[in-house]
């Protein structure tokens, strides 16, 4: 109830078996199952929209047992309420004595049994709590402290009611308490200062700002309606009321002209916001400060700060700055109203002058942009005018003082001569002889009074200039074919200087034309060829070449000499064009060399000239292409017999040079091998200790006979050939003192063994001296062993005695039955 059509929204609390429309009928979803039940309960819930508040109801469904086997029947039932309470208003800031009653609350089945009841919600058990309590027997609400109503407008509540068990026995009742408004607040500015501007010269009615405040007192009722008006003005000047407010809106306009901002910039207003309609009894009041600027428009043209201005300038100087004219202008500084533009508007006709503006000083700078003539201008009065970037505002005249006057005043300075015209040109024909007039050449000084000289800057030495008279000759014959001629013109610079202070110079080019005649004779091109010794063809395309221009070139005449006959019985001329001759052979072949053919060539000038030159023709042996080969292209470059020769020549010599040091390295690789049989110094034995790696293969090396080495046989007769050893060992010494073992009567095996390896030693030098004789150095005389240099050392061959090794102790037993048993 109390609810505004499409404001609620139904649901049940158990969709799978019925569901509620929004017209609050609820419909069975499937065939029920009630085996053993009589009722059925639905719980419906009823949500507000707008406040997401919820309510809910139990309807209680009485099973019909006739209606058992048939089909469901739509179930529809309203529930109505059986207490309202209508909203409750209470006014902010209450000064009464506090619980204050407010309603109370009461359910009509309170007849019939005891109930008790409580309020839920925000105020009452939630945040902010404790505002609103209720008693539980008799259900009076009441407010225990004053509302706030900018702090929270109204309060939702719901009243409950249940009996002493605890058993719900209404449904849940809203209460609404809204809090009634009071003039508890006054207008806020949302700026202490507001800022706001206007151009100068805006007529009235001008918007300018808009200023705002905001009361949070009720804006539906006269606490929170606010008015505006203006209470001061500061400066004012022109008038008290330049400005006035729109008292609802706070938009401020202009009511009066005259705003100039070079007479005030800008006006500060005293903004005053009262509530309660504007009601001076009632209604609170705020005020706030608003300053409006006065922005500048272009409402004063430049003044030029005096009439004449005066300068001066150097004649023929640019880019100098000749005066700086300066203006006044009351706008803002460094805007487009101020920036000055300047203009010459008479005196300059030519435009030799320009003005620039100065961005800093806002100055004109009249500037020299084109050179001027003293001798034709001495002074210029330039009349000169001022404006801004952007033009004046409507209705402003300009001043008189924009425009002014100009005094220049030009200075002379000593010039340089000039030569007119500059380059000069003349044509002639080449081939003028020496001390030939050609032409004059004269410079004038602008300094009208100033004596002058010229002179002649030749750096080819072909001219000469006549001082006095400024007349041009040649000094040598000018060709048309020199170096220094290029594209038919001959260059020659001439200076003059006067005798002002400082002097001044000024150059001349005098440009001489040179026309081409007939002296030179055409020459055989190309002046060397070459050809095959049986050409296939046997012809070459010749031609001429001419340093002379046409018509004294071709169209050539080419004939053969008739001396030496040869030349004519082997070649022949036959005419392809007037620029080109076929040479032919006449003969088959020709032997390879060098073979020159003098041929005369006639061009076709006016008078023409003729000239015999000498064709070189290379013959070469060739391959299948037609190309020379080597050695033909050897004589083709124009080297001849000797020189091949000399060539020749120098390669052998070369060659035994090489063979030479082949040798040489040779022998003296032979003889650093031939050294190296000598042991070297670190490898020398004496008191040093011998590390061998090899320690033989074991037990199965030691199956060979160890009795020839044991008793080796007699050397015999060999044995007194004490000069048979090493060519390389030292001389021996036969002053052994050790005794000698006698010898065994017949050599064995081990003697051709030993001689082998004798001979492989003294023959190899390479082989290494294992398994053969090693090579000792000398110990010196006085030692107490003889020489180990060769087994043919030994000085005697008698028997040697070793009794002695049985007197050395039990460790030279075994020696001593060896070698000291005699000859058994």
């Amino acid at each position: 109830m109390d609810c505004g059509e499409g404001s609620v929204w139904f649901r049940v609390g158990d969709p799978s078996d019925f569901t509620v429309s929004q017209e609050g009928v609820i419909y069975t979803q499937r065939n029920l199952s009630l085996v053993g039940k009589k009722k059925m309960e639905v719980v419906v819930y009823a949500q507000d929209v707008l406040s997401n508040h919820v309510w809910k109801v139990r309807v209680h469904l009485h099973i019909n047992p006739n209606s058992r086997g048939t089909a469901p029947e739509q179930v529809r039932l309203r529930v109505k309420r059986d207490w309202v309470i209508p909203p409750i208003n209470v006014a902010e800031n209450s000064r009464g004595h506090f619980p204050e009653d407010l309603v109370r609350i009461r359910s009509d089945r309170d007849k019939s049994r005891m109930l008790r009841y409580s309020v839920t919600g925000p105020g009452a058990d939630q945040p902010p709590t404790g505002i609103f309590i209720i008693d539980p027997i008799s259900g009076h609400l009441s407010v225990t402290k004053p509302l706030d109503r900018e702090h929270i407008p109204n309060f939702h509540l719901r009243a409950h009611a249940v009996d002493l068990n605890g058993n719900q026995v209404e449904n849940p009742i809203d209460i609404i308490i809204n809090v009634i408004d009071q003039n508890d607040n006054v207008p806020d500015f949302l700026h202490s200062t507001f800022n706001g501007s206007v151009p100068e010269g805006s007529k009235p009615g001008s918007f300018v700002m808009t200023v705002t405040a905001v009361d949070k007192d009720d804006p539906k009722t006269a606490n929170g309606m606010m008015r505006y008006k203006i209470l001061t003005q500061n400066p004012q000047s022109p008038s008290s009321n330049m400005f006035t407010i729109n008292n609802r809106t706070g938009d401020i306009i202009t009511v009066a002209a005259g705003l100039d901002r070079e007479k005030v910039t800008q006006y500060t207003l005293i903004i005053q916001a009262t509530d309660m309609e504007g009601n001076p009894t009632f209604g609170l009041s705020n005020t706030a400060t608003t300053v409006i600027r006065i922005t500048d428009v272009n409402d004063n043209s430049p003044e030029f700060t005096t009439d004449t201005f005066f300068g001066e300038v150097h004649e023929n100087r640019v880019n100098v700055i000749v005066a700086n004219l300066s203006v006044t202008d009351k706008d803002q500084p460094h805007t487009s109203a101020w920036r000055a533009v300047y203009r010459i508007v008479a005196g300059d006709p030519t435009g030799r002058f320009s003005i620039t503006t100065d961005p800093t000083s806002n100055e004109g700078l009249l500037t020299v942009v084109k050179p001027i003539d003293f001798e034709l201008t001495r002074s210029f009065m330039l009349i000169v005018e001022a404006v801004n970037e952007v033009p004046l505002v409507r209705g402003i005249q300009s001043p008189r003082q924009s425009t002014a006057t100009v005094s220049v005043r030009i200075l002379d300075m000593n010039e340089s001569p000039e030569f007119s015209p500059n380059p000069k040109s003349i044509k002639l024909e080449e081939g003028l002889p020496a001390g030939s007039l050609l032409s004059t050449f004269t410079a004038q000084d602008p300094d009208r009074f100033m004596r002058q000289t010229i002179r002649l800057w030749d750096e080819k030495g072909m001219l000469e200039f006549n001082i006095h008279k400024g007349f041009i000759s040649t000094i040598a014959v000018l060709d048309r074919e020199s170096h220094y001629i290029k594209n038919n013109l001959y260059n020659v610079t001439f200076m003059a200087s006067d005798e002002g202070f400082p002097p001044a110079s000024g150059t001349g080019t005098l440009q001489m034309y040179l026309l081409d005649i007939n002296d030179n004779a055409p020459q055989v091109f190309p002046s060397e060829v070459e050809m095959c010794e049986k050409p296939d063809p046997n012809a070459l395309n010749i031609t001429a070449s001419d340093p002379d221009l046409n018509p004294h070139t071709g169209p050539f005449v080419f004939e053969l000499v008739s001396r030496p006959s040869e030349i004519r019985r082997n070649w022949t001329l036959i005419r392809v064009n007037g620029a080109y001759e076929n040479l032919r052979l006449r003969i088959g072949s020709l032997a390879s060399g060098i073979y020159e053919v003098p041929i005369t060539i006639t061009d076709s000038g006016i008078l023409p000239m003729s000239n015999t030159s000498v064709l070189r023709v290379k013959v070469c042996q060739c391959d299948h292409h037609g190309d020379c080969l080597e050695m033909g292209k050897i004589n083709a470059v124009g080297l001849g017999t000797e020189a091949i020769i000399a060539i020749l020549l120098c390669i052998i010599t070369l060659l035994v040079l090489v063979l030479l040091f082949v040798m040489w390295m040779k022998r003296r690789d032979k003889e650093r091998q031939a050294k190296q049989l000598l042991i070297d110094p670190e490898d020398d034995i004496r008191d040093n200790i011998l590390k061998y790696d090899e320690e033989g293969g074991g037990e199965e090396d030691q199956d060979y006979d160890l009795s020839q080495l044991q008793q080796p046989d007699a050397l015999e007769s060999e044995c007194v050939k004490v000069g048979i050893r090493r060519l390389d060992e030292r001389p021996l010494h036969h002053d052994h003192q050790y005794p000698i073992r006698s010898t065994a009567p017949h050599p064995g095996d081990i003697e051709d063994f030993i001689y082998e390896g004798l001979k492989a030693a003294d023959h190899d030098p390479t082989a290494p001296p294992y398994d053969s004789l090693l090579v000792f150095d000398y110990e010196g005389s006085g030692s107490t062993a003889g020489s180990l240099s060769s087994l043919h050392s030994c000085s005697s061959c008698g028997d040697q005695e070793y009794n002695y090794l049985s007197e050395w102790g039990p460790h030279f037993h075994k020696l001593a039955d060896l070698y000291g048993g005699g000859d058994d």
